[in-house]
């Protein structure tokens, strides 16, 4: 990983602040300092250089420094909004902040304050310290190393919440929270006891090389929710209440290509999810997607921009090398993002929603954006379709995407593995995207992991 070679910086850098307070266990710490003065703490900073980069990152971790650490990996953030970059599409909504030229200007305030209720709803999930030891290690916390996880959670928090109570929904102020949400954020907690929980991923992810203190990819990211959905509870039920498809074409997930959106596969998910009792259930659609080598190919970025334009939106699990974060919005070139870097104390969410547990460290209201082309090229997007019409609608925007990708679409949609020729927006409707309930008797589908060589296109 990076951290050898950016704590060697930090050390060797002087320790001036660039700004008056850091983030530090979700506590404001006052930082006093001149310029061109010689503090305390960089004269401390200067002589502990020959203690090597352990001593480091011990430093950089009790010293109140994890929002620098984070930013040296990640790159600086920003908060500022423009109205002249243009509206703001989250998560598949659209809020109007631009200014209109033909009226000289109008009042853009109730759509950047509509922007910020909806940014500050959505479940952030961050590093977390104190919490019971995972498995058979000593590990309390999941500090430098579970941020990946914590994108993923966040990703899934919110399949939840659209799921359980609808995309307008808003965190409400001065009522007792909804008894859905609360029962969202449980799944999430940090114990083997929540379903969702950061022990059982790592359970679920040990075929897929997740283990305690090591990072992880988008790619097995996925394919853990996957094993972990399909993971019955103590009472015979599925954890995760819609069916899970992770779009892609190898099951290493290491050869290069556009992923291919199979109609059958995702019915076949949607029946077996019912067990049979339905032709079509709700559907989350998770896609791994490597779009570069060191960063991302300009190509790509007008598509990915386009899918917040999607009502299906989840957002983008990525971010750069070893610094993973839920990117949920996008404003011309800006990227808006939760970030997990935080390391907050760990919490328990009651039941009872008449009592004041407070719920104000699973939200953010400090909206951060970096440069949509910064990204790290291994990311992937996630949709959520409530039910066959609304699968249909991703289908039919997907494959215009595709039509507008000059030859180099982020992923494409097909009929069928054994029909290859790529589904156009016209062949989309209502009635024409995949199987009617006589189709599903039996389900013999053949050989659901092979995939078509044409179904791939080169990047």
């Amino acid at each position: 990983m990076v951290l050898k070679g950016l704590c060697e910086r930090i050390v060797s850098s002087k320790c001036s602040s660039k700004s008056s307070t850091e983030t530090v266990d979700n506590t404001q710490v006052p930082v006093y300092s001149k310029a061109g003065s010689s503090n305390t703490s960089e004269k401390k900073a200067v002589h502990s250089r020959s203690s090597g980069w352990a001593a480091a990152v011990r430093k950089v971790v009790t010293g109140g420094s994890m929002r620098r650490f984070q930013e040296r990996v990640l790159g600086s953030s920003r908060t500022d909004i423009s109205s002249s970059d243009g509206d703001i599409w989250l998560l598949g909504v659209c809020h109007k902040i631009s200014q209109q030229e033909s009226s000289g200007g109008v009042d853009n305030s109730n759509g950047l304050a509509s922007f910020e209720q909806d940014f500050s709803s959505k479940i952030l999930v961050t590093y977390r310290k104190g919490f019971d030891a995972i498995g058979d290690t000593k590990y309390t916390s999941d500090v430098h190393w579970g941020c990946m996880l914590r994108s993923s959670q966040m990703l899934v928090a919110q399949a939840l919440l659209f799921h359980k109570l609808g995309r307008s929904w808003r965190k409400p102020i001065d009522k007792p929270p909804d008894k859905e949400y609360i029962d969202v954020l449980q799944l999430f907690g940090d114990s083997e006891a929540s379903a969702f929980s950061i022990h059982n991923l790592l359970q679920a992810g040990k075929g897929y090389g997740l283990a305690v203190g090591s990072w992880v990819g988008p790619y097995a990211m996925c394919r853990t929710w996957e094993v972990l959905a399909r993971k019955k509870n103590d009472l015979g039920e599925l954890p995760l209440p819609m069916a899970i498809y992770v779009v892609s074409g190898d099951e290493d997930g290491e050869r290069g290509g556009a992923p291919v959106v199979c109609i059958e596969d995702a019915s076949k998910r949607c029946f077996e999810f019912s067990s049979g009792l339905a032709a079509w259930t709700p559907l989350l659609l998770l896609v791994p997607l490597v779009l570069g080598l060191d960063k991302v190919n300009p190509r790509y970025i007008p598509l990915l921009r386009s899918t917040f334009k999607f009502p299906q939106s989840l957002g983008i699990m990525g971010g750069k090398p070893g610094a993973s974060t839920y990117i949920i919005g996008a404003q011309n070139e800006k990227a808006f993002y939760l970030d997990p870097h935080d390391v907050q104390q760990v919490v328990n969410i009651s039941g009872d929603t008449q009592e004041p547990t407070s719920t104000s460290s699973y939200h953010c209201n400090i909206m951060r954006h970096i440069p949509l082309d910064s990204i790290d090229p291994s990311l992937a997007i996630g949709f959520y379709c409530r039910d066959k019409d609304d699968f249909d609608d991703f289908c039919s925007q997907a494959s215009k995407l595709a039509e507008e990708s000059n030859g180099a679409p982020l992923f494409t949609v097909t009929q069928s593995r054994s029909f290859s020729k790529q589904v156009t927006s016209n062949d989309v409707s209502g009635d024409n995207t995949g199987f009617q309930e006589e189709d599903f008797p039996g389900m013999d589908r053949g050989n659901d992991t092979g995939t078509n060589e044409d179904d791939w296109q080169l990047l």
